[in-house]
């Protein structure tokens, strides 16, 4: 369909297609780093469904807080074993890191996800104290800047959140309606529109939303729109594309992790 090759990521990036084996390596590597340190617990449930669930890392000492990454690849593929070592940056700044994955369209909306990703920040809020601080890439970006929404969580959740960040997010979903890719989300134009925080006021939270230089222009407009429609923070990631611009998040002294947990 007619915007199909503009949020197509994999063709554009040298290399692209090499990605996903390289993310699964680091993760699982790092998984059993931290399995051995008795700081990892794995596949704990948030819902009845074979996909609700979470990996939680733990820092050494007592966590400052927790932080929750939220994975991309279109609400259609991917789970939460392919990111386990981007836990290491905050983890190395004190906080617990929680990682969870969702049930994937078409078996599910859109919509669908963003509850599941509530009901396991609810979890996860409850079983821990201090901040929360959310970050998420692409569709993980849709879906964190979600939960920066008044009524996608319980206020007193709501009011522990310390920082959002959505990377390279999709904020307006109306233009997927162009895609392909709607023959599993199943969208209309008033269900686009009622999943698309850029349409949205966020609550007083602050967010910053990142995205790399070399990224399809279409996710730099989709930044953008958030950006300016939240008065939110807007970071260009010089020499990163669509794949790498989550790296920053293994660093502890990396920007994007100080913006996240300061």
């Amino acid at each position: 369909m007619e915007l199909d090759d503009a949020y197509a990521n994999v063709p554009h990036i040298p290399g692209g297609a090499q990605y996903p084996a390289r993310w699964t390596v680091a993760a699982e590597a790092f998984r059993a780093r931290l399995t051995a340190q008795r700081r990892a617990e794995l596949g704990l449930p948030y819902g009845d469904g074979a996909r609700q669930v979470f990996d939680l890392f733990h820092p050494t000492g007592t966590a400052r807080g927790l932080c929750v990454f939220v994975h991309g690849g279109y609400w259609l593929r991917f789970d939460r074993s392919y990111w386990s070592h981007l836990a290491a940056g905050p983890l190395a700044r004190g906080w617990a890191v929680a990682m969870p994955s969702y049930d994937l369209c078409p078996e599910v909306r859109i919509a669908d996800i963003t509850r599941q990703i509530a009901r396991a920040t609810c979890v996860l809020a409850a079983r821990s104290e201090g901040p929360l601080a959310f970050v998420g890439h692409s569709a993980g970006g849709h879906l964190v800047a979600r939960m920066a929404v008044p009524g996608a969580l319980p206020a007193d959740v709501a009011a522990r959140l310390s920082h959002v960040m959505p990377i390279s997010p999709v904020s307006d979903l109306r233009p997927l309606l162009q895609t392909s890719m709607n023959e599993q989300f199943q969208l209309d134009r008033m269900a686009a529109e009622a999943e698309s925080p850029a349409l949205m006021r966020p609550l007083p939270v602050p967010v910053t939303v990142w995205v790399g230089a070399d990224e399809r222009p279409v996710f730099l407009d989709q930044a953008r729109w958030l950006a300016s429609a939240w008065n939110a923070g807007h970071e260009i990631a010089k020499g990163r594309h669509h794949f790498d611009v989550i790296e920053a998040l293994e660093d502890p002294k990396s920007r994007m992790v100080e913006q996240l947990l300061g």
